[in-house]
């Protein structure tokens, strides 16, 4: 899946999926778990194996609503007279044992009483005036019943170490009668932007201000996965109040994330200040928008020290940087399995010059009006504009140097994805 920046011109910068290999590689699971109850456990990673306690199902169960019997009792009638209904067997009740001669009532999910080989869907069952019944159709030994561990076996893994948590795997555990697991600690990021420029939503905004709207989204990003958030605010473009933001979360945080700032700019401050602190791993990947991205530590790069990731300044690129590239970064840190990026290939709607030097992640929407998925830009596509961001399903990749032809087919990348 490679996007063929290896072919840029512009020096120094990491193709998209290497940076994102690579972030997915240097991220190190912390050392520190706690035990936490399923209504608490909603997005949790697993941090040992849990082994099935049951096995599942737990006795041999009717698949359906219907009757239970021996099909050697029922081939037997004289002259098809059918047998005799002998037991009504509920969900819930006990293991029964079927009379020779007689079959048995029998309602989803209850125990297949002891001699009963076939459960017949009652749709396929009559019953004659004195109570017997008649089947239509073949039938098959075994047919719809659940056997006894023929899902889960007891002291079999249920769920292996690194399991991201969701409703199913959440159902899963209950089913066996698990109320408590032993889960990774969440991550403490602490959060920050940069820029004088910056004010907070819902103050009075003076010419030249802009309101940061970075630190918000990356507030609703952080906490949708499953991390603890330090905000540290907005700090000032200078050299100094970002040594002792940093200071401050290195003692407080397990990583940091900032925006703004990262760029090459006069008054770009974040790259020099980790490169005075040492720890300064890579700075530009080659993608639009999100070139800007940086990735160090904030002190010479060990063990011990705190990664800092900096997103660029712009929206749609601090975006764009957080789902392709810090996203799987924090996933590791959390110690769940990296998931692969789904993509597939649609058909574009429109004609565009294609990226100079890098790759370029098209913010679309798809069309199915015609059946068949056609991808649309949601809008604008500059880095400052999250109104089309606001409205894409996902991304359209395409190539360096590569022209978008209408027609012609590229890779998606659904956004939905990135949401957990």
């Amino acid at each position: 899946m490679n996007c063929q920046c290896g072919e840029i011109v512009t020096p120094g910068l990491l193709d998209v999926f290497e940076a994102r290999q690579w972030l997915i590689d240097a991220g190190m699971p912390l050392n520190a778990v706690e035990e936490v109850t399923l209504e608490q456990a909603a997005g949790r990673v697993l941090a040992e194996t849990v082994v099935a306690p049951l096995d599942m199902p737990g006795v041999d169960n009717s698949a359906m609503d219907g009757y239970a019997l021996r099909l050697a009792d029922y081939q037997a009638t004289p002259g098809g007279e059918g047998l005799p209904v002998l037991q009504r067997i509920p969900a819930g009740a006990g293991i029964l044992l079927l009379p020779t001669g007689g079959c048995a009532r029998i309602f989803t999910g209850a125990p297949v009483p002891m001699g009963a080989d076939i459960v017949v869907p009652q749709e396929r069952v009559t019953l004659d005036q004195r109570g017997h019944i008649h089947i239509e159709g073949s039938l098959v030994v075994g047919a719809n019943i659940r056997r006894q561990g023929e899902e889960t076996r007891m002291g079999t893994p249920l769920l292996t170490a690194g399991t991201f948590l969701d409703a199913a795997s959440i159902a899963l555990l209950a089913s066996h009668g698990i109320n408590t697991v032993t889960v990774n600690r969440r991550v403490r990021v602490a959060l920050l932007s940069t820029g004088d420029e910056l004010i907070a939503p819902g103050t009075v905004r003076s010419p030249g201000q802009v309101y940061d709207s970075n630190r918000t989204m990356l507030n609703v990003l952080l906490a949708k996965a499953q991390c603890d958030v330090l905000d540290l605010g907005v700090i000032a473009d200078s050299p100094q109040p970002l040594h002792q933001a940093f200071d401050h979360a290195q003692t407080a945080a397990d990583l940091v994330i900032c925006t703004g700032g990262v760029s090459v700019g006069e008054e770009d401050y974040v790259r020099p200040v980790i490169e005075q602190r040492g720890g300064l791993y890579f700075h530009g990947v080659a993608m639009k928008p999100g070139k800007p991205f940086a990735f160090g530590y904030l002190d010479a790069a060990s063990s011990s020290s705190t990664p800092l990731i900096a997103l660029p300044g712009n929206p749609v690129a601090s975006l764009v940087g957080w789902q392709l590239l810090a996203l799987p970064f924090i996933h590791a840190m959390q110690g769940r399995r990296p998931a692969a990026l789904q993509r597939y290939t649609v058909k574009s709607g429109f004609d565009q010059r294609g990226p100079r030097g890098r790759c370029e992640l098209l913010r679309v929407m798809l069309d199915w009006s015609n059946g068949a998925p056609v991808a649309q830009l949601a809008g604008g596509q500059g880095s400052h504009m999250l109104s089309a961001a606001s409205q894409a399903h996902g991304y359209l990749m395409v190539n360096p140097d590569t022209d978008v032809i209408e027609g012609s087919s590229y890779p998606y990348y659904p956004i939905s994805q990135f949401d957990a």
